[in-house]
């Protein structure tokens, strides 16, 4: 079986020189996909050692391209007619143009792509991609509150083993090149205005509070305090599968830190809402302000697509390795509910996007209802058929079932024609629907 080079899709035998150029070409256009190990031709010829070109591959990206591309670069092995090839998936960059470092900023290290090929862009071009892409956004702008203190920011580095101090934060962009805080650096201080909300309901609505919980400070420690709040809530149930039990979550504990990540990298700062997280015994739901980026697509997104609208903040997630790569949260939430009979809805609006993850446990208890009900609905048509004629007190006793569980049953029953009511004296019966009380 043969593949086809097209706009997104560039085929490389083995690691080469040009890789780096195909990488900058998909990040400074539409995005794309490097597959090594696949001929020109698109037959599959397969890698021996993936994690050795994987790691080549992430060094050449690394130290060869300017700005750092690799928060928009996802490198991964996969199989393609049954054989190893390296999969490497470009997103849009946010700080086009990229260029091959040695070269500069000229046509022969700026790179796009033109139909199936990467072609050298011209300097007119280059000076224009800079200009569209310059103008300064929420994150870059300088902070109203330069009485900044970074307690959690400066634990977190720590945890990490890395440094942070002054260059480390002009470099992150927490700090202008006019030595002021930026609104990025407000972000990550401990004086961060933005809040996440909690509530936490009893039932499926929003009819009646259980709970409420509002958290503040870094959106480090935001992060790590909503994390852990929405965990005391993710029971683990048992299932059993012959002699074998399984412990499941209600979700996905991934799913709940993408979900989570994503509603704090992608929000709008410049609205002053807080990001909400509603929990309802069904579902949980993740409400970030901002709705998708202008020109982004729902269905760009479900693709695996993402053009992130605080890149500086998303850069130093990725740094602090709570994030792998842009446009990888929605993807990996979706596969992680690939087996489930209902599936995460996502939901954008102009000014807002949410994320609902079901609750799996609650949809394996539903069935099973489902299932003891149409049981006990047989069991209940089989003894009226035998006895002739019985009443609602005959039910409950027969099935240890309560008074308003038999009405359901027997009303159930009447509407699928199975059993009509019959009066018989006083006393109200249950006939089969062929029979004459």
């Amino acid at each position: 079986m043969s593949f086809m080079e097209n706009m997104d899709v560039e085929f490389k035998r083995q690691i080469v020189e040009s890789l780096k150029k195909e990488v900058i070409a998909f990040a400074n256009s539409e995005g794309g996909t490097v597959y090594i190990g696949v001929d020109d031709d698109g037959s599959v010829v397969g890698i021996d050692d993936t994690d050795d070109t994987m790691l080549r591959a992430t060094q050449m990206i690394r130290d060869s391209i300017k700005p750092d591309v690799l928060p928009f670069v996802h490198i991964q092995s996969v199989k393609m007619d049954k054989k190893s090839v390296v999969e490497i998936r470009v997103s849009v960059g946010t700080d086009r143009p990229y260029y091959l470092e040695k070269e500069g900023l000229r046509p022969k290290g700026v790179y796009v792509r033109k139909g199936s090929s990467s072609h050298p862009l011209s300097d007119k071009g280059i000076r224009d991609m800079i200009r569209e892409t310059s103008g300064k956004s929420y994150e870059e702008g300088r902070s109203l509150n330069q009485d900044l203190t970074f307690s959690t920011l400066k634990e977190e580095f720590k945890e990490r083993s890395t440094d942070f101090g002054k260059s480390q934060m002009q470099t992150l962009r927490i700090v202008s090149e006019d030595g002021l805080y930026t609104n990025l650096g407000l972000l990550l201080s401990d004086q961060c205005q933005h809040t996440i909300k909690i509530a936490v309901f009893q039932g499926t609505d929003n009819a009646t509070f259980r709970d409420r919980k509002e958290f503040s400070g870094s959106l480090l420690q935001q992060l790590n305090a909503a994390y852990e709040y929405i965990d005391r809530y993710n029971k683990t149930e048992a299932h059993f599968d012959g002699l074998i039990r399984n412990d499941t979550r209600d979700y996905p504990v991934e799913a709940v830190r993408e979900a989570l990540l994503n509603s704090i990298i992608h929000r709008d700062y410049s609205f002053s809402g807080s990001t909400v997280i509603n929990l309802f015994d069904d579902h949980i739901e993740f409400i970030s302000l901002g709705g998708l980026v202008t020109g982004l697509s729902m269905e760009a997104v479900l693709m695996g697509v993402s053009q992130s609208r605080n890149p500086y903040l998303a850069a130093v997630f990725y740094r602090m390795r709570l994030v792998e790569s842009y446009g990888t949260g929605i993807r990996k939430i979706m596969g992680l509910y690939e087996k489930n009979l209902v599936q995460p809805v996502f939901k954008a609006a102009e000014g807002g996007f949410t994320v609902s993850l079901p609750n799996a446990n609650e949809i394996v208890q539903n069935k099973r209802e489902m299932v003891k009900n149409d049981s006990i609905d047989a069991d209940v048509i089989e003894y009226v058929r035998q006895k002739g004629r019985v009443t609602r007190k005959e039910i409950e006793q027969q099935f240890s079932i309560k008074q308003t569980k038999a009405f359901k049953v027997l009303t159930a029953l009447m509407d699928k024609g199975y059993i009509e009511q019959k009066k018989n004296g006083r006393l109200t019966v249950y006939v089969p629907k062929e029979s004459r009380a």
